[in-house]
């Protein structure tokens, strides 16, 4: 047998439903090895087919989508033609409903999301399409090392061409905020913390609140080209902002927000969206 690896192959940014923390966004690097025996070529299978294949599997799948736990306790599953409606419970006594087009969401068969049921879901994927001389498929799934703060993020861009429209995707990022030229890891610290597991809305998405059981909810919705998107979660979880919730929209968000507090300072914001990929925001 003979092994062929690719670390790296591709990231995947998604969101998916945790009981405790809710709406989690996240961002996961896949590397993969495939075990098998040599082709006509001497391969066991050729890079160019990998990057193809595997990568466009796990990219129309996986990525930019919400992923459920379709065994959770309690999660209540509506399919309609064309699209998904969905209840999740959280520990806290609170629900987070989501509707999209089925495209927005993928159903993992696990009671809860971790790096080994989302690596177990992508190999049940992508076995039917390798050819049969690869025999064994092993997936690692891991977070980019950061040394400093980080945030984890959920958001929807609706004017966005491709699947950044999805309403409720998302990406772990680090942040680095420059005062006066200097590092300010304390400022850094401060905002992943503001922003750990949040859902970071467009103010003219918010359609209304909703009280239920002492809880007050966000209700936010829009059409997109892909179809209607709508969620409802706790109001504890949102952060509103008054722009599209790009990268460069974030960290001009922030680097602007620093400037009010802080007049006579200068600021220079590195927001990350994922990973190795961000925007610069100066005030």
């Amino acid at each position: 047998m003979t092994t062929l690896f690719v670390n790296g192959l591709c990231v995947i940014d998604a969101s998916y439903l945790h009981p405790i923390r809710g709406l989690l966004g996240d961002s996961w690097l896949v590397d993969i090895e495939l075990e098998g025996t040599l082709d006509h070529q001497g391969m066991v299978l050729d890079f160019g087919e990998v990057k193809k294949q595997v990568k466009r599997t796990i990219d129309e799948t996986f990525d930019h989508k919400l992923l459920v736990p379709n065994r959770h306790l309690g999660l209540k599953i509506e399919p309609l033609q064309h699209r998904c409606e969905l209840q999740f419970p959280l520990t806290s006594g609170a629900t987070i409903t989501h509707s999209a087009p089925q495209s927005a969401i993928t159903l993992i068969d696990t009671d809860s999301i971790g790096s080994e049921s989302l690596s177990k879901a992508i190999i049940d994927e992508l076995r039917p399409i390798l050819p049969d001389n690869v025999e064994t498929i092993r997936l690692k799934l891991r977070h980019e090392q950061i040394n400093g703060p980080f945030y984890h993020y959920s958001h929807g861009l609706k004017h966005h061409a491709g699947n950044c429209q999805r309403i409720a995707h998302g990406h772990r990022s680090r942040i680095e905020i420059l005062k006066n030229g200097e590092p300010a890891p304390d400022l850094a610290a401060n905002w992943a913390k503001r922003w750990q597991d949040i859902y970071i809305a467009t103010e003219t998405d918010l359609l209304g609140h909703n009280d239920k059981a002492g809880i007050r909810y966000c209700q936010f919705g829009y059409t997109a080209n892909q179809g209607l998107f709508q969620l409802e979660l706790p109001e504890s979880q949102t952060y509103l902002i008054d722009t599209d919730s790009t990268v460069e929209n974030l960290a001009q968000h922030i680097a602007d927000t620093l400037k009010q507090e802080q007049p006579s300072a200068s600021f220079r914001v590195y927001a990350y969206e994922g990973v190795d990929k961000g925007a610069i925001g100066i005030a």
